[in-house]
């Protein structure tokens, strides 16, 4: 009986490690001019330090700031803490944050008119939980269409909350741990913007909240790693598109580089919990069963 019993359970962790294998997809390695980037030191640097002294400015905070406030979804107020804590960015006197503000420059000076119409539409992507609860707010559909941009802009409009009601829950539940994420750690490091740091850059627009970590890379990735674990073969469509939300925001002059990079990461911690948490597990089963019985009657071919 005891060797029975054994071997069920060898097979019962052979069974979950084929699982984890299937669902676990590694995090894709730090590469091109984020990886250059920091190769530059990090810390103080004495001749800049007058840099050190600047912080987001507190006549620029805006009302995202009672985020703080709302309890997270899928993420314990544990799990919150400790994905804050795990995360930091150089200082602003480093000989990394100049190299990077460098890099900016040069963006800025060869950005076309082109690149600036992609960037601003991008920009105003975005999805609000609180407008979700008001179906009669002006924006209520517009926001559900955000909330979807990723799904929409890969597979076609017909991949939406009104048509795949389950996705919308797991999506919805994914977001609001990233705006309690995102504002968490930006309303406890106050890092400044780069055009507070550099007076030669001219953002095409100034944002009301500190700049690390960037919300847009966070929910950019936090969507692309979540939609890869409802429609798996599309993964690497998803990394593309989440690799241009961050990009687009050092091209419009708002985000260091290492604030991106820290959202790519962080977001990847945060779908490593989703994935030990039974509700999200439940939830994402329901996504995937409800991607499979419908998708084939919505997605472009």
């Amino acid at each position: 009986m005891k060797k029975i019993s054994l071997f069920v359970l060898f097979l019962a962790a052979g069974v979950l490690a084929v699982a984890q294998k299937k669902s676990h997809q590694p995090l894709e390695p730090v590469s091109d001019h984020y990886k250059e980037l920091q190769a530059f030191s990090a810390a103080v640097n004495p001749a800049r330090a007058w840099m050190d002294t600047i912080k987001y400015p507190p006549a620029e905070y805006s009302s995202a700031i009672v985020y703080l406030l709302v309890k997270p979804y899928y993420l314990t107020d544990a799990q919150v803490k400790t994905l804050r804590e795990s995360v930091k960015f150089p200082a602003n006197s480093s000989d990394q944050v100049r190299k990077e503000l460098d890099y900016m420059l040069d963006l800025q000076a060869k950005r076309t008119s082109e690149q600036e119409k992609r960037v601003r539409f991008l920009g105003d992507i975005g999805y609000w939980p609180w407008i979700n609860l008001v179906p009669s707010h002006p924006s209520y559909e517009e926001n559900l269409a955000n909330l979807f941009f990723e799904g929409s802009e890969l597979m076609g409009n017909e991949v939406n909350a009104r048509n795949l009601p389950k996705v919308a829950k797991l999506l919805q539940g994914v977001m609001q741990d990233m705006r309690v994420m995102e504002f968490t750690i930006k309303y406890t490091l106050f890092r400044p913007r780069p055009y507070h740091l550099e007076p030669k850059l001219a953002p095409l627009t100034k944002i009301n909240s500190p700049s690390f970590a960037s919300g847009h890379t966070l929910w950019a990735f936090v969507q692309a790693f979540t939609w890869s674990e409802v429609v798996p073969e599309k993964r690497k469509n998803f990394i593309a598109l989440a690799e241009e939300i961050r990009r687009s925001r050092e091209i419009m002059g708002i985000h260091y580089p290492s604030d991106n990079e820290a959202s790519r990461q962080l977001s990847y911690k945060m779908v490593q919990y989703y994935l030990q948490n039974p509700v999200f597990q439940k939830d994402l089963r329901e996504a995937v069963a409800e991607w499979n019985a419908v998708s084939p009657k919505l997605v472009r071919r």
